[in-house]
């Protein structure tokens, strides 16, 4: 199919899909399962210089905090906090509502990549604070699987301030403060873990911002953010662990569409970061958001399998691909991206902590003169719960995805 027809239609099916549910109330419900998690993730490029790429939290959600009806979920990051105290049937038998607060150093930092080469000059770093209410509606609790809805809004204020490297001519953006709106509908989810062993999403999404002050910025005045943007977004999601073998596999198909978006509301695709934003968009082998989307389609999956009787020890092989229509000014010479790699996992005997060590190459990623680019890749979970086993069976998959900020401030940038 001509790729302009394939992206007419997926304009189209998204902003019918988004009519349908930007009317309703909520998104997925609360997540009652108590959960201490620490997560770490690096990439590392072998050749070329991208942006730093990495994630270091705490995950910590109490159920029953102080009172019965309350979830307190808190993301803690070295200088960002992500937190969200829920309160349950607040509207209703099955509606809950959110109040959240979070904020911190480099949480709206920019990086400029353009053909495979990070522009720092023209990068700059951003610190930011938000806070936002939501209201969570479940439409089949008596299901298995779990049908949800959300309505969330929000304001944020972002300050933006040079780099080392930033150039002298080079005008930042004004400091901004901008109110988002986000709705969505999903059908299933998925834990916030590395290795999710039963997940299934259907979901479609739009979120809204208004800033307070949009403007030129750049060298001349040669770049705009706009006042309003507009993302509609959908994603099919499976994940299943066979249960004797324990071979797991997963395969996830994510597209995108945008009205009005600008380098800092765009999609960013690039990297392998499971746990680096709430729908991680994944690209084997390239820099980590080196790709400025303002439509996309992406396709992603992977296959892991014992090594050893014991079963501690994994091999995995995972792919993605995917089709971008470039954000203006940031285009480069073909639209189809993709990338496999591979990994080694070890686990403990007692599921509670894993650490795995990968590689990914970019068939199509840009590197001087030339396509192709390597990068490694290292990742641990450490599960609280089941290391001093307070875990009484198998997790039930449920989602309330984490979200990292200031892992290059402790990388020294």
């Amino acid at each position: 199919m001509n790729r302009r027809v394939l992206f007419g239609w997926q304009k189209i099916c998204l902003a019918l899909l988004s009519a349908c549910f930007v009317c309703q109330t909520s998104w997925a419900q609360l997540d009652p399962e108590k959960r201490r998690l620490l997560q770490f993730g690096y990439n590392q490029p072998l050749e070329g210089r991208g942006p730093i790429a990495g994630y270091a939290f705490f995950y910590l959600n109490e159920p029953s905090f102080v009172q019965t009806n309350l979830i307190l979920r808190v993301v803690l990051a070295p200088v960002y906090l992500d937190s969200e105290l829920g309160i349950r049937q607040a509207l209703g038998l099955n509606t809950d509502v959110g109040i959240g607060v979070s904020g911190g150093g480099f949480a709206d930092s920019y990086s400029e990549v353009r053909k495979g080469f990070l522009e720092r000059g023209e990068s700059f770093t951003g610190h930011g604070a938000e806070i936002n209410t939501s209201v969570y509606h479940r439409f089949n609790p008596e299901a298995m699987i779990p049908l949800s809805a959300t309505f969330r809004v929000g304001l944020r204020q972002s300050f933006y301030t040079r780099d080392d490297k930033t150039e002298s001519a080079f005008v930042l953006p004004e400091d901004q403060k901008s109110g988002f709106v986000r709705a969505g509908l999903r059908w299933g989810g998925k834990e916030p873990l590395i290795l999710p062993k039963l997940a299934m999403e259907l979901s479609v999404w739009y979120e809204g911002q208004l800033r307070s002050d949009p403007g030129l910025y750049g060298y001349a005045h040669d770049r705009e953010l706009n006042q309003d943007t507009h993302l509609f977004w959908a994603r099919a999601y499976w994940a299943y662990t066979l249960p004797k073998s324990r071979h797991n596999f997963s395969v996830s198909i994510t597209s995108g569409a945008s009205l009005n978006a600008d380098r800092l509301s765009a999609y960013r695709l690039g990297g392998v970061l499971p746990m680096g934003a709430e729908f991680p968009l994944n690209l084997p082998g390239y820099y980590f958001q080196e790709l400025t989307a303002q439509r996309f389609l992406l396709v992603d999956g992977q296959y892991t399998m014992p090594l050893d009787t014991a079963k501690c020890w994994f091999i995995t092989g995972f792919a993605g691909t995917g089709l971008v229509d470039y954000l203006p000014g940031l285009e480069q010479p073909g639209h189809w991206h993709s990338g496999v790699g591979g990994g080694v996992t070890y686990e403990s005997p007692g599921r509670a902590w894993m650490v795995t060590l990968g590689y990914g190459y970019g068939f199509d990623a840009i590197r001087g003169d030339e396509r192709g680019a390597h990068v490694i890749g290292l990742f641990c979970q450490f599960d609280l719960e089941a290391f001093y086993g307070h875990k009484t069976g198998e997790e039930q998959p449920r989602l309330n995805p984490a979200k990292f900020r200031g892992f290059d401030w402790l990388l020294g940038r």
